[in-house]
């Protein structure tokens, strides 16, 4: 359901327009919806500012259109679909004209149409990646915070083998209000970026690296590691999760 859906029906309800148990039986039927494939919480952007992400890796192309269509009627915001396989994108495109394909992040974004670019953004996050081979994870994470307004700068390829090109930025990185740091291999940018920002830092590992990197688990363990206070750490390779993260920080201050 849609925040301004529920206004409407307590304002009819305050004024009889809409009884009580008519009231409760259009709630009843929230917050899960059952497509029998899938049980959409329809009530998630009410409860978190954010409308449930569609997990197209592993679903069918037709599942994925179904479930688009349905998260589209009920929420008031994009909906985002992540990992999503070329043929679904295809699918998406040919559903939703003005659906939006990011191919390296291989995420897609419907409704995109109804956010107003002239609404203020709800801050500034930057996504600082260590290597070009980092960049569909950064732009995953970049894509998702400004899909729902902040303000996105991408600093790409500024890892610690040449600790040089980190401190040129960091101008930049101190005037953020959060900070997005994607690195495989040792992930060590995390703790540098931590060291010299006020702002949270979001560490993101990934599966980038020869054999004993271990698919990004020797990152994912550095960046737990790391001495630099204020540093939390997602999954791996889970750029979406650290888009949220941001946007939820950003969220919670602006409703203060």
């Amino acid at each position: 359901m849609r925040p301004e859906e529920l206004k409407e029906l307590l304002k009819a309800t305050k004024s009889g327009q809409t009884t009580v148990d008519e009231a409760l039986l259009t709630l009843r039927r929230l917050p899960v919806e059952d497509l029998g494939f899938a049980r959409l919480d329809t009530h998630r952007e009410l409860r978190q500012g954010l409308p449930e992400a569609i997990y197209a890796e592993g679903k069918q192309t037709a599942e994925v259109v179904a479930i688009a269509q349905r998260l589209l009627e009920k929420t008031s915001s994009p909906v985002l679909a992540t990992r999503v396989p070329e043929e679904t994108a295809a699918a998406l495109l040919a559903e939703f004209p003005d659906a939006t394909h990011h191919a390296r992040s291989r995420l897609v974004v419907l409704g995109g149409a109804r956010i107003d670019p002239a609404t203020p953004r709800l801050g500034s996050v930057s996504v600082v990646s260590a290597g070009t081979s980092d960049l569909a994870v950064a732009e995953e994470a970049a894509v998702t915070a400004e899909t729902f307004g902040a303000e996105v700068q991408r600093i790409t390829d500024v890892g610690v083998a040449g600790v040089h090109r980190v401190l040129a930025v960091q101008e930049k990185l101190q005037k953020s209000d959060v900070v997005i740091v994607v690195a495989g291999m040792e992930g060590a940018l995390a703790s540098l970026v931590g060291g010299i920002v006020a702002a949270p830092v979001v560490a993101v590992p990934t599966s980038v690296g020869y054999g004993s990197s271990f698919e990004g688990l020797a990152a994912l363990l550095a960046m737990l590691n790391s001495c630099a206070a204020g540093v939390v750490v997602t999954n791996i390779d889970n750029g979406f999760g650290a888009g949220v993260f941001a946007l939820r920080l950003l969220m919670n201050r602006r409703d203060r």
